[in-house]
């Protein structure tokens, strides 16, 4: 992603300075110092890290009968982490232009390897926005997991060019603006899959099954 106005106005500036921040945090708030913003960023960059793995992971097709469970877990654990990213105040950065981290990843691959593992349940109904226009729309969970692993990936490469807090800062903006809303609804459909894998069984098996039971 090219460098961003933090404004919505064109780029027109060189790179911030390292980790160049300050907070609208009340005092006695998560935010009182920069080592607490330093720690939340490390926090935020072992899920992100541990959430584009686990889907790459299962995007190569390595472990196809436990994909769908591994995919709840590390969508949980990331909502988890996004979801203290929402709680907190906002993360204002001195610098009002975004530093460019480079071009981001070519995630085609992976967005094409997602939709051949989801072949048959990858499309879902969806909200526009449950709040302000419950309209129904089309979702995607190959193209909400492509999209999320976006997201934090151009958050890791700030994290590891040593802007911390300029990665705190994309983390917090990306998960309220679009990743965070991915993840909750591709988070309910990995539900609903497993739900419906464990429930809607056979009623002939189910029946075998009680039989078993009921007759050692």
């Amino acid at each position: 992603m090219p460098d961003a106005d933090r404004s919505g106005m064109p780029p027109a500036a060189p790179p911030a300075e390292p980790d160049a921040v300050s907070a609208s945090a009340e005092p006695g708030s998560e935010f009182d110092d920069f080592a607490e913003f330093a720690g939340l960023a490390d926090d935020s960059a072992v899920q992100a890290r541990a959430y584009v793995t686990a889907v790459t992971e299962v995007a190569s097709g390595s472990s196809p009968d436990i994909a769908i469970p591994l995919l709840l877990l590390a969508t949980a654990q990331l909502l988890l982490a996004g979801s203290r990213l929402g709680a907190v105040q906002d993360v204002v950065l001195d610098e009002r232009y975004e530093p460019d981290p480079g071009p981001d990843a070519d995630v085609e691959p992976l967005r094409d390897n997602l939709a051949n593992l989801f072949e048959g349940i990858d499309d879902y109904a969806d909200l526009v926005d449950p709040v302000t226009q419950a309209e129904l729309t089309k979702g995607s969970l190959s193209n909400d997991m492509t999209e999320i692993c976006l997201a934090l990936a151009h958050g890791l490469s700030h994290y590891d060019a040593g802007r911390r807090v300029e990665a705190l800062w994309w983390w917090q903006f990306s998960y309220l603006s679009t990743w965070g809303e991915r993840a909750a609804a591709s988070l309910r459909v990995l539900q609903s899959i497993i739900a419906h894998l464990r429930l809607d069984a056979d009623e002939d098996v189910v029946a075998d099954a009680e039989f078993d039971a009921l007759h050692p």
